[in-house]
C-alpha cells in the first residue's frame, strides 16, 4: 500500500488560453509554435482558470493547509497562461515550479505552410491520428512516450518526496500543457488503448480535467467530474464505470480489475483448459496441413530469404 501521506490530493490537467494560433491558424505561418502567445481573451481566461483552481483546490476555503506545485511546458502561451494562474496563489502556497519539455505541444514540423498543412491532415484523418507522424514532426504515439518518460519522473519524485513537500499538507500537482499531450497523459495513466485514445476530444482553452486521491490510493476522474462531462470529453461507458470503480479502489487490487479488460481483445473468454482442449487447439492434422502450405522450396524461399 503506498504512503498515501506522500501522494498529491489532486493531479490536475490545464490546458493554455486562448492563442494567436487557436484565433487565426495563419499565425503558424510565420511564427514558431513554441513562440505563438496568448491572446488578452486567453489571459482573462487563465485568470478565471486561477481563481477556479485557487478555489477548487482550498475546498472553496474550508481547507487551510495545502500547497501547489507546477509543470509547465516550455512554450510561451502555456508560461503566459502559468503567470496568469499564479495571480491567485500566495507565494507560501506554492512550493515549486518547473519547466518541463517533455509535456510540450506536438511537434507539427516548422513552420506550418497552410495548404501543405491542411492536406497532412486529411491524410492524417485516414491513416489514424495516433499513429500519424507529420513530415519533419511528431505522431501522437511519439508524445505518448516522452509523456511516458514525464510519467516516471514524476512517479519518483512524489515517492522520493523531491517536491519538498511537508506530508502534513496535501499536496497538489498543476500540469499546464496543450491538448493533445493532456489526452496522452491521460492514456497513460489509465491505461486506455490506442482505440479508446482515438475517441477522446481535446479539452478547450484553460479547460480543466481533476484527478483526485481516492481513499484506495487510486485516483479517478469521476470524482470532480459526472458522467455528463466524461462523456462530453469522450468517455465510452465502460471507461466511464472504471473511473467510478477507481472512486474506492485498492492501489495493490488492480490487476485484477484489469482482468475486465480481456473482452476488448478476445472474442471469447475461455472458463477453464477443458474448454480449450475440447474445440480450439489445433489438432495435429490441421497443423500438418498449414505447414505443407509452406513447405515446398518456392514458399520457403518466397518467406525466408531476404530480398538481394
Amino acid at each position: 500500500m503506498p504512503n498515501l501521506r506522500l501522494l498529491p490530493k489532486h493531479i490536475i490537467l490545464v490546458r493554455h488560453g486562448e492563442s494567436d494560433g487557436n484565433k487565426d491558424p495563419l499565425a503558424y505561418t510565420t511564427t514558431p509554435d513554441h513562440k505563438i502567445s496568448l491572446t488578452e481573451h486567453g489571459r482573462a481566461q487563465a485568470r478565471l482558470a486561477g481563481s477556479r483552481l485557487r478555489d477548487l483546490i482550498s475546498d472553496n476555503g474550508s481547507s487551510h493547509d495545502w500547497r501547489v506545485y507546477f509543470y509547465v511546458s516550455p512554450y510561451e502561451r502555456t508560461r503566459s497562461t502559468l503567470r496568469e494562474i499564479g495571480k491567485s496563489f500566495s507565494k507560501k502556497r506554492v512550493i515549486g515550479v518547473r519547466e518541463e519539455c517533455r509535456i510540450r505541444e506536438q511537434d507539427f514540423g516548422n513552420f506550418q505552410v497552410e495548404e501543405r498543412m491542411r492536406i497532412t491532415k486529411q491524410t492524417r484523418e485516414k491513416f489514424g491520428r495516433f499513429f500519424y507522424r507529420f513530415p519533419e514532426g511528431e505522431s501522437a504515439a511519439d508524445v505518448f512516450d516522452r509523456v511516458s518518460s514525464f510519467l516516471e519522473s514524476l512517479w519518483r519524485d512524489i515517492d522520493l518526496n523531491r517536491l519538498g513537500n511537508d506530508p502534513s499538507q496535501e499536496l497538489n500537482l498543476i500540469i499546464i500543457s496543450h491538448g493533445l499531450a493532456s489526452r496522452v497523459f491521460l492514456m497513460k495513466w489509465f491505461k486506455w488503448t490506442v482505440e479508446q485514445f482515438e475517441q477522446l476530444y481535446n479539452p478547450g482553452n484553460c479547460e480543466i480535467r481533476v484527478m483526485e486521491l481516492g481513499p484506495g490510493g487510486e485516483y479517478s476522474l469521476a470524482i470532480h467530474h459526472t458522467d455528463e462531462e466524461l462523456r462530453g470529453w469522450g468517455l465510452s461507458t465502460e471507461m466511464i464505470e472504471d473511473q467510478k470503480w477507481r472512486i474506492k479502489a485498492d492501489r495493490t487490487n488492480l490487476h485484477g480489475h484489469c482482468k475486465g479488460y480481456l473482452n476488448s481483445f478476445f472474442d471469447q473468454e475461455l472458463d477453464s483448459d477443458e474448454d480449450v482442449k475440447e474445440g480450439y487447439i489445433v489438432s495435429d492434422n490441421e497443423f500438418e496441413d498449414v505447414k505443407e502450405d509452406i513447405d515446398s522450396d518456392n514458399d520457403y524461399k518466397d518467406i525466408c530469404v531476404p530480398n538481394s
